[in-house]
C-alpha cells in the first residue's frame, strides 16, 4: 500500500507588480515517488484557470528552508525568519510564492515520516515499471 501525505498550505503568490495575492495550495508527498515533493496550486492562481502542479527534489526543499537552494525551474530561499520564497520558473513566465517557514517544514518532517532520509527505494517502482514495459516477457 502506498504512503501518501497532503497538507493544505496558505501561500502568497508575488505579482509583476509586487501585489501579494492569496493562493491555497496542497503540499503533497507519496512513498511512490520518495525523492519528489508536490505543489498543487489551485485554478485560480494561474492565468488561464487550470490547476497547476510542480514537482521537485524534497532534498532541494530541505535545502531551500536553511539557504539559496536550486538550479533550473525551481529555486527556494529563506525570507527572514518566517517566509520561504519558492520560485518557478517555464516558458510560460515566473512565478514567486511566499510560504510559511512553519508549514514547509512540519510537512518536511512529515515526509520523513513517510519515507525517511536515505530510505528512499525506487527498485519496486523500476521493477513494475520494467514488467509493464515488458509485459512480463
Amino acid at each position: 500500500m502506498d504512503t501518501a501525505l497532503a497538507q493544505p498550505a496558505r501561500a502568497r503568490l508575488i505579482t509583476p507588480d509586487y501585489q501579494e495575492v492569496a493562493v491555497r495550495a496542497t503540499l503533497r508527498y507519496t512513498a511512490a515517488d520518495p525523492y519528489a515533493v508536490h505543489i498543487d496550486f489551485p485554478g485560480s492562481a494561474s492565468l488561464d484557470d487550470a490547476s497547476v502542479t510542480w514537482a521537485f527534489a524534497r532534498a532541494l526543499l530541505d535545502e531551500g528552508l536553511s539557504g539559496p537552494a536550486g538550479i533550473g525551474d525551481v529555486h527556494i530561499w529563506p525570507c527572514g525568519r518566517a517566509r520561504t520564497v519558492v520560485e518557478l520558473n517555464s516558458p510560460h513566465g515566473l512565478a514567486m510564492i511566499h510560504f510559511e517557514t512553519a508549514a514547509l517544514r512540519r510537512f518536511l518532517r512529515r515526509s520523513y515520516a513517510v519515507v525517511g532520509a536515505g530510505g528512499e527505494d525506487l527498485a519496486p517502482v523500476l521493477d513494475e515499471g520494467l514488467e509493464s514495459l515488458l509485459g512480463g516477457v
